[in-house]
């Protein structure tokens, strides 16, 4: 009767804890990562890190930084061509013999210079900058998306770590049912089928904490590769959540996602690099130009200087210019048909998340204020019957796997709504949870 009593006690506290979860507010975030297995696993920590050593965000930049790089090279005049000659004598080799005393025997030096028409360096600069802006919106979205990522890796690692408790902590109290069971049928007051149908259920929750074991460590793996750690790295235990309400609804949401979502303002970048594009190629049907300077060296005679200036004729622009416009405008269009695409698909993903949210929020409530309350009253109600030879042994284990699949499944969307919520951070360019 003590050991009963004692069960009944720890079934009690099960149920309250899964009603109402402690919490605690994330500490502030630490330049050093934490690495022990023992630590207290911080969600802030992680992102910094994610941020400072994710290959994938440090290439983003890298990338950026090149597109950067061909700003200056797009506006930059072509550079200038240096040519030697001479007109004389092609014997005796080397060195060519000039011509004394001959007008039209020289050496020359010329340097020639190419100069577009102008505005012609202006577009391409602009062109070279959208270009680079587009790449940095790139960048911020792959920030985002790797916080995401890591954000739902974490509350994976947060799940299975309370799964397992869940588990441990109900395998411990159907092991005492099971002695229980063992010493009822000993003294000849139970049945062998209960013993039988216990050892079953002990066994059955031994799988799953195997399972959930190993699910755990693929998380962590996870975790430490959006890191950059190596895959056996301790995470450590992370922080517990509360509750919380998300109150932004759709319309504020895609309010948020047409301002703030950086692969909508990438497309934006590439539309304006196209209509830059297409002014460039209306720019080709006017000349380009060059510019020379020539010295001439004659021996034995005065040194001589020309000057040439030279003009590109675009004679063939129903072949050139003319077709280069219509691909320019038709590239234009491609990207705005993009954008509108990109658009579509945004406001879906959203609204696919939102309803993810709210419907993990709503069975929270359900789960942590009714349920699992119920379940334990039943529970509770159970174990008094068993005691007074009420009800029998497999109703009472029937009553402790339900309330413990509920409890499972209340930590399941809690971490369900975070996933969710995070999931639409990238959509929307925001913080949406601290």
């Amino acid at each position: 009767m003590l050991v009963v009593c004692a069960v009944v006690g720890f079934s009690i506290l099960v149920g309250t804890a899964v009603a109402q979860p402690d919490s605690r507010k994330l500490s502030t975030p630490s330049i050093e990562p934490t690495r022990s297995a023992s630590a207290v696993l911080v969600l802030g920590n992680l992102i910094e890190e994610a941020l400072a050593q994710n290959p994938e965000i440090i290439a983003m930049r890298r990338n950026f930084d090149m597109m950067r790089a061909r700003v200056p090279q797009a506006k930059a005049l072509p550079e200038p061509m240096l040519s030697y000659g001479y007109n004389g004598n092609a014997i005796p080799l080397p060195p060519f013999d000039i011509q004394k005393g001959d007008p039209a025997s020289a050496r020359t030096i010329s340097v020639t210079q190419e100069i577009p028409y102008p505005g012609k360096l202006a577009i391409k600069g602009k062109m070279a900058n959208v270009a680079a802006e587009s790449e940095w919106w790139n960048y911020e979205q792959v920030q985002w998306n790797v916080i995401a990522e890591v954000k739902d890796a974490y509350y994976d690692l947060y799940y299975l770590h309370k799964a397992i408790e869940v588990v441990t902590k109900n395998k411990d109290l159907l092991e005492k049912f099971t002695r229980i069971a063992e010493a009822s049928y000993a003294v000849g007051k139970g049945l062998q089928q209960d013993v039988l149908k216990a050892q079953v259920e002990v066994s059955k929750l031994i799988d799953q904490l195997t399972v959930l074991e190993q699910r755990k460590q693929t998380a962590e793996a996870r975790l430490n590769s959006l890191l950059f750690r190596e895959p056996e790295t301790s995470v450590g235990t992370p922080t517990d959540i509360k509750p919380q309400d998300f109150s932004l609804g759709l319309l504020e949401l895609n309010q948020l996602a047409l301002s703030n979502y950086p692969t909508l303002k990438a497309q934006q970048r590439r539309i304006d690099r196209e209509q830059y594009g297409v002014e460039l190629a209306k720019k080709d049907f006017y000349p380009d130009f060059s510019v020379g300077v020539t010295y001439f060296n004659r021996p034995g005679m005065p040194e001589m200087y020309g000057v040439n200036v030279g003009v590109k004729l675009p004679v063939y622009w129903g072949q050139k210019q003319r077709p280069a416009v219509a691909e320019a405008t038709a590239s234009a269009a491609v990207e705005k048909q993009r954008l509108d695409s990109i658009t579509t698909v945004l406001f879906f993903r959203i609204k696919d998340r939102l309803l993810a949210a709210t419907t993990a929020q709503r069975l929270v409530k359900l789960y942590g204020t009714t349920i699992i309350p119920q379940s334990s009253l039943s529970l509770e109600s159970a174990i008094a019957g068993y005691e007074v030879g009420k009800v029998d042994f497999l109703t009472l284990l029937d009553n402790l796997v339900t309330l413990l699949n509920y409890e499972l499944n209340y930590y399941e969307q809690l971490t369900n709504v975070e996933k969710a919520i995070a999931a639409l951070e990238p959509l929307v360019g925001l913080r949406l949870r601290p």
